[in-house]
């Protein structure tokens, strides 16, 4: 299958992203990227196949402790060999590269503007640049490098206010592949060792149970794509996990009751392109957490309105 993207003009620049938004989903390719945040840098391998209706992924890390995550639709499985576990768990929130647009680009075309670069070879490959630029200060801009053959989304680099790069994902090897064949659908696993499986926590039915709290005044553009609550390992009341996001970027909300002699004390920092703030708010903990500015996740930590 070939994607065929031509330079971009104005009227099919949306066509192109729309087209690697597909591509990361419809090709069948395996590939090494790199991804450097800060100063931390990894090494993934990644195998990506779509039979025509299903779509099945490894992604291998290569540097430091071993660790894979094989995906097949909205599941992940992930094997941390280091500490003998298996984790199972749903894909929530962001997703992974080159996999990262939305299919559906609605909510990106209200929030950001879009324009074409050069032409620039990336991995050996011809690609097309598309500047994403936001609209607004609540998000971050991205340079995409789309493969002008295949369509499929070879670089992604984030850039903050001040155009400093936040975090850069690019491959540096690719193939295409024409077998369907799913022997490689397993992870690398000592059979001598008793791995733990460990499932998702329990998810607590909503039941349309009153809380008292309320969502308002969201920054503009962002939107809540889920909401559950669970319990935690190693705390004693529910955790409710609300998921935002303004199409591209995802951002995660927790709201948990406070622990009696809990210091009121506000945390505000960056590390790379996440930023994290925490607070307690009328004897709950509010933290948030995600891929963009401070002043966009303090301002989803004010949204929480607590009932009097």
């Amino acid at each position: 299958m070939s994607f065929n993207v031509q330079a971009a003009t104005d009227e099919n620049e949306w066509d192109v992203l729309q087209k690697a938004a597909v591509a990361a989903r419809a090709l069948s390719y395996q590939g090494i990227f790199i991804c450097q945040t800060g100063q931390q840098v990894k090494s993934v391998q990644i195998t990506h196949l779509f039979d025509g209706k299903n779509e099945f992924a490894r992604n291998v890390l290569l540097d430091g402790s071993p660790r894979e995550v094989l995906s097949q639709g909205g599941d992940l499985v992930i094997y941390n060999p280091k500490n003998e576990k298996i984790v199972i768990e749903k894909r929530r929130g962001q997703n992974m590269f080159p996999a990262v647009l939305p299919v559906n680009l609605d909510a990106v075309k209200e929030n950001y503007s879009l324009r074409s670069g050069a032409l620039e070879r990336v991995a050996g490959r011809q690609s097309q640049v598309l500047i994403l630029e936001p609209k607004d200060g609540l998000r971050y801009s991205y340079r995409f490098w789309i493969d002008t053959e295949y369509g499929l989304l070879l670089k992604s680099v984030m850039f903050n206010s001040r155009d400093e790069i936040m975090e850069s994902i690019a491959f540096n090897q690719l193939a295409l592949l024409s077998s369907v064949e799913l022997d490689w659908f397993k992870p690398k696993i000592d059979h001598n060792k008793n791995y733990e499986m460990e499932d998702e926590q329990v998810v607590i039915a909503d039941n349309g149970t009153p809380v008292d709290w309320v969502i308002k005044d969201l920054p503009a553009g962002y939107r809540k794509i889920d909401q559950m609550t669970r319990m935690v390992n190693g705390k004693p009341y529910p955790v409710t996990h609300i998921i935002f996001s303004d199409g591209l970027a995802s951002v995660s909300l927790f709201i948990e009751p406070a622990l009696k002699g809990h210091k009121s004390k506000i945390l505000l920092r960056s590390v790379g392109n996440t930023s994290f703030y925490t607070s307690v708010n009328k004897g709950h903990l509010v933290t948030v957490v995600g891929e963009a500015p401070e002043a966009t996740i303090v301002q989803i930590a004010n949204a929480v309105v607590f009932r009097k």
